[in-house]
């Protein structure tokens, strides 16, 4: 059956391609139906990212917090509420609602995600990685299970991968993104690993110290990609591609940051649109047992 996609399509995909270039490339792999299905699972939870994320969203203010908290909860029941049936005046709710049904993705795992989004209003830290692997459960491992059904697995084999690759692509985030973080009051690394390198969570420039942290940070994050690597095995050959190919995408920013001598003051790091273009061309034709494990 063709698929024709409508304005709602179309915002998320446009949200996809405007902040998440690299979930872009990878789904352009798809066919158009599974295609759009990513597209609006990765426009919902930017949609909600962007509430907690908005300048002033977690300020000292106690109102100010509080009205995030509200605008996150409203936006959440809104969503519960379209994933029901109901209606939505909201673009993106009515997309994502309509492949969360269409799908059959469980509820469950977008209560974790807005909980974890929750989270970014009243914790500004974690102790230990085990901590933070609390928090990254709802913000992280669980969008790969959300996408799992819009991919067709063909093993309950692949949900681990898929959950280590979300994790995956969110410590690479924090590793990049220490400083835009940190100028948002919040540190993502754990308060643990800086203490035992002696990094203070303030820092804002390259010294042995912060490039001892992110070499170890970044050799952890690297277990997590080759982890999974292993859960292409349990997919269809096109929507492997697709995660081989945002698996790529997403590694190389480890490799820009070490050739960046691991400074993420500076600028932000990132891959060109070019090298993602080709990159996913390259695995549109790779032969499906010779998909690499390499990187862009």
């Amino acid at each position: 059956m063709s698929f024709t996609p409508g304005p709602d399509d179309d915002l998320c995909r446009q949200i996809t391609w405007q902040y998440g270039t690299t979930y872009y490339w990878g789904a352009r792999i798809l066919p158009p139906r599974q295609r759009y299905d990513v597209y609006a699972v990765y426009a919902l939870c930017r949609s909600a990212d962007d509430i907690v994320d908005a300048p002033g969203a977690t300020s000292a203010d106690p109102a100010t917090v509080a009205a995030t908290q509200e605008a996150l909860g409203a936006f959440a029941e809104d969503f519960r509420l379209a994933m029901a049936g109901g209606h939505s005046s909201h673009p993106v709710i009515r997309a994502s609602a309509e492949t969360a049904r269409r799908r059959s993705i469980d509820a469950e795992c977008f209560d974790r995600f807005f909980s974890a989004m929750a989270m970014d209003l009243s914790t500004d830290s974690y102790r230990t990685f085990d901590d933070l692997m609390g928090y990254m459960d709802g913000s992280a491992a669980v969008i790969g299970e959300m996408m799992l059904p819009v991919l067709r697995p063909t093993d309950d084999r692949a949900r681990q991968p898929a959950r280590d690759l979300g994790v995956a692509f969110q410590l690479t985030n924090f590793l990049r993104d220490f400083a835009e973080d940190r100028d948002l009051g919040r540190t993502y690394l754990p308060l643990e690993d800086l203490e035992r390198f002696g990094v203070d969570r303030g820092a804002s420039q390259v010294t042995p110290e912060f490039r001892a942290l992110m070499s170890f940070e970044i050799a952890r994050t690297r277990e997590l990609y080759r982890s999974a690597q292993e859960g292409l095995a349990y997919l269809p050959t096109t929507s492997a591609r697709c995660v081989q190919t945002a698996r790529g995408l997403y590694s190389r920013i480890l490799d820009l940051i070490e050739e960046a001598d691991y400074d993420v003051f500076s600028h932000r790091l990132r891959l060109p649109t070019w090298r993602k273009a080709a990159y996913a061309a390259r695995l549109m034709v790779t032969p499906p047992r010779a998909l690499p494990g390499d990187q862009a």
